[in-house]
């Protein structure tokens, strides 16, 4: 007799990955309010932090695949407490810093802890829990927890700096990143691959994997992503505060305790990731049962229109929580339909590390997207240039994705 019972999309690998990922992701969205208060201390030009926030995605980056394969070899939760270990020294180790170049090596710390505690070993675990038909809308809810922590990221970050110096906070932020890992005993995921997935080494896959056209345009098709989302969780609260008109002393904002732009700065990130929460689940739904590269092409096609539409006008609260909530229901959408399309082209087996290299790309553009918004900053004295950049690079990735060969690579045509 045929069971008709239905496997249930939450269970204790999913609840224990969104616990982890909501802890790190609060963490690493909160590094933008950092921007002005650090600069002002030790009297360092934009571009210094900056930096070193450019530093920290690309090390987070190159440090997706490492910990992908790590996971893959030595298993996952050894890779997850190495993550969390880094991520907690370097923050701990930035509270004692006092020139540029010592908080910009120590972010290569930080990058590596969020390559561990991230999307793409969680990802990887969730992918392998998780029942085919329930695979897309998991991967939607536990990039949804990452947005969940960016909801209350930056505004904990904003209201701890009225009471403490921020080597104070980072330091707090360091313990809690340990505490995350209560969660790591119900981190549980079975091996999921077909034989010949099993029986094929890394190396034959990732070189298959390069040689396939697709793989590449993903490749190239997130670096926008990383982009847009770098610069926006680094620059974005700065470029609020300094650009915003004024908050009416008798609008809503003001009678919710938001008077100044530096607090719509922080609520503003905040809000990229209220949105993203039913963003990213409802993505991962979509991604159950349609063309997945067709939507993540509608999705930066989205963002082109929305980015070019909120610097063409004034900044106003208005246009600013309007933008925050537009962007934030497509800001992490594509994470869903990306990790998702990687696991349908190329299996599960080696998933984490195969996801590691294309999110390589995303953190290569976050770098870009970081040190020049700081750099342009500097020269120009404005954000317009490299948000015109976002905007050119959103509508190429829209294009890229179009010819993905969206089906099994085994099943492919030679």
């Amino acid at each position: 007799m045929i069971s008709t019972q239905k496997s249930p999309v939450f269970t204790p690998v999913l609840i224990a990955g969104c616990v982890i990922l909501m802890f790190g992701f609060a963490i690493r969205a909160s590094f933008g309010v950092f921007q002005i208060p650090i600069a002002a201390e030790f009297g360092w030009p934009r571009s210094e932090f900056s930096l070193a926030i450019a530093i920290q995605n690309l090390a987070w980056g190159f440090g997706q695949p490492i910990f992908g394969a790590i996971a893959e070899r030595l298993g996952d939760r050894r890779a997850i407490i190495a993550g969390a270990i880094f991520y907690a020294a370097g923050l701990s180790l930035t509270a004692l810093a006092t020139t540029p170049v010592q908080v910009q090596l120590l972010e290569i710390l930080v990058g590596f802890g969020i390559a561990g505690t991230g999307f793409g070993v969680i990802l990887a675990i969730v992918g392998r829990a998780s029942s085919p038909e329930n695979r897309s809308l998991a991967l939607g809810i536990a990039t949804a927890a990452g947005s969940a922590g960016q909801v209350f990221g930056a505004p904990v970050a904003e209201g701890l700096l009225a009471y403490y110096p921020w080597q104070t906070i980072f330091v707090i932020f360091a313990i809690t990143i340990l505490a995350a890992l209560a969660a790591l005993p119900f981190l549980r995921s079975p091996t999921v691959a077909s034989k010949a997935e099993l029986e094929e080494s890394l190396g034959t896959v990732l070189k298959r994997a390069f040689k396939d056209p697709s793989y590449v345009m993903i490749f190239l098709g997130f670096f926008s992503c990383g982009y847009q989302l770098g610069f926006l969780t680094a620059h974005f609260p700065a470029f609020i505060t300094e650009k915003c008109g004024q908050i009416s002393p008798g609008g809503i904002l003001a009678d919710i305790g938001i008077t100044t732009t530096s607090a719509l700065g922080a609520i503003a990130i905040s809000l990229i990731g209220l949105a993203n929460i039913g963003g990213s689940i409802y993505a991962g739904w979509l991604g159950k049962r349609y063309t997945k590269k067709y939507l993540l092409a509608g999705i930066y096609t989205a963002r082109t229109v929305i980015s070019a539409a909120f610097i063409l006008m004034p900044m106003t609260p208005f246009t600013v929580v309007a933008f925050s909530l537009s962007m934030g229901a497509l800001w992490l959408a594509t994470v869903p339909l990306t990790s998702g399309l990687v696991a349908h082209i190329y299996g599960l087996r080696y998933m984490g590390t195969l996801y590691g290299f294309v999110f390589l790309s995303h953190q290569i553009g976050s770098f870009f997207g970081v040190w020049l918004g700081g750099k342009l900053y500097d020269l120009t004295g404005g954000y317009d240039t490299v948000w015109w950049i976002g905007v050119g690079v959103g509508a190429f990735s829209a294009l890229v994705h179009l010819p993905i060969r969206e089906k099994p690579l085994l099943a492919q045509p030679a």
